[in-house]
């Protein structure tokens, strides 16, 4: 059974309420001044804190995403996927599942689909999974012919792309949201960042190792494009993420405006982390001070020219970490070309709750700086 499956949730519930309801039917049986009571008492108390722990630990994995698998958790997630079969006949992006959108039935010209694929980047050397969501009207005979923006929706380190639909709820709110009128039909590709397991990137191409801002900002787009109806221009694709994702996102926008016209970032941070899970991300020597400061938004905001690109920021007041530093980002984001906008909620934190009140919002703007 898998880490994110329900079944293993409502074991470890079990054994917690069936090991709390054990101690408290012995704890007088064992009340006795032996070391074999003692040891019982010790015993029956750990198993039930073990278990306890173990049933929150998982709920809250289901509920934020941190980790897909048992591999993932224990630190065994060793793939690098680097592995691209350019063989006759390869195709960039192979379908690997379906699923249906929660709530919405299975007729895709009713309920929309959502696909599993594998992503293989010639350039960048790296293959990784992900989720696309097509909305029902890319099903219906009046748009046969219409080709469809794209937004690329990111989640934070270390995550799980499942989180995206099952916590966040991304394809059941774009489906909301496009009946309603309030944003136009878009794709959304799902997924992490972390694309080189178990390794934090930070969206960097690494010198001599992962190139996961080639594979975002070129491989990512173009094979999509070829198995969807997603045009190539900029003003067709945009990229949403939270926390590291959001950082992604912003970085991808302002480096690229080629690739990507309009970024959101939910909590996102504006300097790359370092840290034991990214290792040296900027190389040695003089170029790596550069690559550095390459990838820092706010030395970008002064240094170099503004793009022509839109960006959501948002953050909270209270209980949000990176308040202040948004303000200042607004602050030096606020020059043609590059539009800026924001939304900054009264008290909120680093957390699934908060972002799925921001979510409808940022869905909507993000419908209304893409064209199909």
């Amino acid at each position: 059974m898998g880490l994110t499956s329900m079944a293993v949730l409502l074991l470890a519930i079990v054994a917690a309420v069936v090991l709390f309801a054990l101690t408290i039917w012995l704890w007088p049986r064992l009340g006795k001044k032996s070391v074999g009571s003692v040891l019982g008492r010790f015993g029956m108390m750990l198993a039930t804190q073990l278990t306890l722990f173990a049933a929150i630990g998982l709920w809250a994995n289901q509920s934020f995403g941190f980790f897909a698998s048992w591999a993932d958790l224990f630190g065994m997630e060793k793939g690098q996927g680097v592995v691209v079969d350019h063989s006759a006949g390869s195709k960039p992006v192979e379908v690997t599942g379906i699923q249906q959108v929660k709530g919405h039935g299975s007729v895709p010209s009713i309920a929309g689909k959502v696909e599993k694929v594998n992503i293989k980047g010639p350039e960048s050397k790296i293959v990784s999974p992900a989720f696309v969501y097509l909305p029902p009207e890319y099903f219906q005979p009046q748009y046969a012919n219409k080709t469809f923006p794209a937004s690329v929706v990111l989640t934070g380190f270390p995550g799980t792309a499942e989180a995206l639909i099952k916590g966040l709820h991304y394809p059941q709110e774009a489906q909301k949201l496009a009946k309603a009128k309030k944003m136009q039909p878009t794709i959304l590709v799902m997924m992490r960042p972390t694309i080189a397991p178990p390794r934090d990137t930070e969206c960097i191409d690494i010198p001599g190792g992962p190139q996961t801002e080639t594979f975002f900002t070129k491989d990512l787009r173009k094979g999509l494009s070829e198995q969807y109806r997603i045009g190539l221009k900029p003003a067709n694709w945009g990229v949403i993420g939270d926390s590291t994702g959001g950082y992604c996102a912003l970085k991808f926008a302002m480096r690229h405006p080629d690739s990507y016209g309009a970024a959101a970032a939910l909590s996102g941070y504006y300097v790359a982390a370092q840290d034991a899970t990214t290792g040296k991300l900027f190389g040695e020597g003089k170029q790596s001070k550069q690559l550095e400061k390459e990838n820092d938004l706010m030395w970008r905001l002064k240094n170099k020219p503004m793009p022509a690109v839109s960006l959501l920021v948002t953050s909270s007041k209270q209980g949000e970490h990176n308040y202040g530093d948004t303000l200042k980002f607004i602050d030096a984001a606020k020059k043609h070309p590059t539009r800026v906008s924001s939304m900054i909620l009264d008290s909120g934190g680093h957390n699934f709750n908060t972002w799925r009140r921001e979510i409808p919002g940022t869905l909507q703007w993000m419908g209304s700086r893409l064209s199909a």
